[in-house]
């Protein structure tokens, strides 16, 4: 049992520092290759190698000092259960680092790239694939390993689930009902009371036992894999929106890439806490469609319809069902007491 705790703690930690390195390193080799680039045709030409293995070097180092002082220090802290840390387990300090010392200088570089280019007359590279897809799926890997690393990874789920904020699949929906009087008007007399129910229990719709029962196989800790990536989607399409040409080679490469790393800052917060409907609306949605309304009007379509209404519709929705439903030409509550 031992054995299999400290090999779980290993791969976990291993996955998380690969995550915060290995970004890193491929973007500034990218970066430092344009740099060498433009050394080398410049006039006079300069030693494009002096500055390559410079920029590789910084990002060897910079990756060396901040694991050292930063990463280590947080993990360790963590794991001694420091009140200012964990408090209550409403948010997580481990991707909070993670976003701060990897996915804000890969973007930052990104950003760079287009802007060495650009002021060079330099059309080398856009980071259209890995790089930028390589940002994203670290950051997918971190929030999924910080979700399941306290839950069994062998057998059926357990208790243990609550930890990692993962949602039960037997009881879905609690729900306290007044009691009812019905009248019968066939036979005239007082009310007859109805049956009180103090509590409703729905069990899932997929409970099924029948023959074909495999069908229904669920199970929470596969359903934080799912749940990951379609969290980061909206980012994953703004994010790509910035490796097309003509949106690359241009300065709205810093909205993109600003408002995309601000939606990401919405992984810090704890999963399926109340603050992740007003932080999707505020960081990612509100911003991510002014930003889409100008991608469209100066470049066409170089992004999807679908992701504009979808932003448009969750910001309409938020605001309509959390604030103009409370007033009193919407509450139909009110308008008949």
């Amino acid at each position: 049992m031992g054995s299999g705790r400290t090999l779980k703690f290993a791969v976990c930690e291993v996955l998380q520092f690969a995550g915060l390195c290995v970004p890193l390193f491929i973007i500034m080799q990218r970066f430092a290759v344009i740099v060498a680039k433009v050394k080398t045709s410049a006039t006079p030409p300069g030693d494009g190698s002096t500055a390559y293995w410079l920029i590789v070097a910084s990002s060897i180092a910079y990756v060396t000092s901040t694991a050292l002082l930063v990463w280590v220090p947080v993990k360790y802290m963590v794991f001694i259960k420091k009140k200012f840390l964990i408090g209550r387990k409403k948010w997580r300090p481990v991707t909070l680092v993670y976003v701060i010392l990897s996915t804000l200088p890969c973007f930052a570089f990104l950003i760079a790239s287009s802007e060495v280019q650009i002021n060079n007359n330099l059309k080398h590279d856009t980071f259209t694939e890995l790089p930028v897809s390589l940002v994203l799926f670290s950051l997918i890997c971190i929030d999924v390993v910080e979700r399941i690393r306290h839950c069994r990874l062998t057998g059926q789920a357990n208790d243990m689930e609550r930890d990692a904020d993962i949602p039960s699949t037997v009881l879905t929906h609690v729900e306290q009902v007044t009691p009812v009087n019905t009248i019968t008007p066939a036979v005239p007399g007082p009310a007859v009371p109805g049956p009180a129910v103090t509590t409703a229990y729905r069990l899932s719709p997929y409970a099924y036992t029948g023959p074909l029962r495999f069908l229904c196989a669920s199970d929470a800790r596969a359903d934080v894999f799912v749940d990951s990536f379609v969290f980061w989607m909206d980012t994953v399409e703004m994010v790509r929106v910035a490796g097309h040409p003509l949106v690359y080679y241009s300065g709205w490469v810093f909205p993109i890439y600003i408002f995309s790393y601000l939606s990401c800052l919405r992984v810090v917060v704890m999963p399926h806490s109340p603050l992740l409907s007003s932080l999707g609306v505020a960081l990612q949605d509100l911003p991510f469609f002014f930003v889409r309304v100008g991608l469209i009007a100066f470049f066409g379509f170089v992004t999807p319809i679908l992701y504009l209404m979808k932003n448009l519709l969750v910001c309409l929705a938020f605001i309509y069902f959390n604030f103009m439903t409370k007033l009193r030409i919407f509450n139909t509550e009110r308008m008949f007491f």
